[in-house]
């Protein structure tokens, strides 16, 4: 599995429909956001979009607009979260061969009903691309699962522990299928994830690999936040983590915003960490937040090259999850 900074031929997105649950009672107020989102991406690289029919790609290109190369596929889903129910892509370090890896998905745990359409969505994207896909019934979610590209990966054992995603399985069993399947041989654990995300605890809003040996992580600065322990600890555990090779990790830390953003009574998963990296740039999620700024300025010092697009995320957050939540890339092959 490629690190995300290597080169993509595309990136993909699912669009979100009426009736779904990701949107209570707001539906009509993330289509702007949304919009803006994929424009956004298609500065930097083709967007490939996943759309119920023809209707809904009219739709989805009314609040997209023009600009970019934007690709629309007639894969019916059920919810917007391609990054957890699409394709996790692999390429062959010897052959070149982009392939699709067809992990199970079960709704986070079952905590959802209807995601029989959102499991169709790997197998449908390989044959759209005419690529190999391959099962396996493990469930894993592409959130839940950070790597370096070289070897290291990282993960929570919140959530690929819990037992509502494999509980006939025991962890070196899991390490065994994320090593031969994704082409890793160091997986570095973190404990749990920020409050209120329901994935119980993705890797995509605590931690990323922003080099081979290099690490962002979240860090709440309110002691009175029950996110400042939380995140405390995967200071103090990443500080002990070594690479592949046995090389400590440069540790950076990025805050959480300073407010607390809520919907009809429940906390919001905002995450500064929820970043997408692409060809020439990374789009960060922003809150209208005072550390927005303060985000934005470490973000672009981390990837010197990459213009640093901040996408207002206040909308799509309602849904539990914002930019690298909503899309999966496509590496691209080596060239011959």
């Amino acid at each position: 599995m490629p690190a995300e900074w290597e080169p993509h031929q595309a990136v993909w997105f699912s669009w979100p429909h009426p009736e779904g649950i990701s949107f209570p009672r707001c539906y009509e107020r993330v289509l702007p956001a949304l919009g803006a989102l994929v424009r956004a991406a298609a500065e930097f690289e083709p967007v490939r979009v996943n759309v119920r029919d023809a209707a809904e790609e009219v739709e989805a290109r009314r609040w997209i607009g023009g600009g970019g190369s934007v690709e629309f596929f007639h894969h019916p889903t059920n919810e917007p979260w391609c990054r957890d129910h699409g394709p996790i892509f692999l390429l062959n370090d010897q052959t070149g061969e982009v392939v699709v890896a067809d992990f199970a998905f079960n709704a986070w745990g079952g905590k959802y009903e209807g995601t029989a359409l959102d499991q169709k969505i790997p197998a449908l994207v390989a044959q759209a691309l005419g690529l190999r896909c391959l099962a396996h019934p493990m469930v894993l979610e592409g959130g839940s699962i950070e790597v370096n590209g070289s070897g290291s990966l990282l993960t929570t054992r919140s959530c690929l522990l819990h037992p509502n995603r494999n509980p006939s399985m025991t962890q070196p069993q899991i390490e065994d299928v994320l090593r031969h399947w994704l082409g890793v041989r160091n997986i570095l654990w973190l404990d749990q994830g920020i409050e209120g995300d329901d994935t119980d605890g993705h890797i995509d809003d605590l931690a990323r690999f922003v080099g081979p040996s290099s690490i962002v992580t979240e860090v709440e600065e309110n002691e009175n936040d029950p996110n400042h322990a939380i995140l405390q600890e995967n200071l103090k555990a990443l500080a002990n983590f070594r690479d592949e090779n046995g090389a400590t990790l440069d540790i950076c830390a990025l805050p959480m915003p300073a407010r607390r953003l809520e919907y009809e009574g429940d906390r919001l998963p905002a995450s500064y960490a929820n970043f997408l990296i692409l060809n020439r740039g990374v789009l960060l999620p922003v809150f209208g937040d005072a550390k927005d700024d303060e985000a934005g300025a470490l973000v672009e010092s981390l990837f010197p090259g990459r213009k640093i697009v901040p996408v207002d995320c206040r909308e799509i957050i309602i849904g539990l999850g914002s930019i690298h939540c909503l899309s999966q890339q496509q590496p691209a092959a080596p060239r011959s």
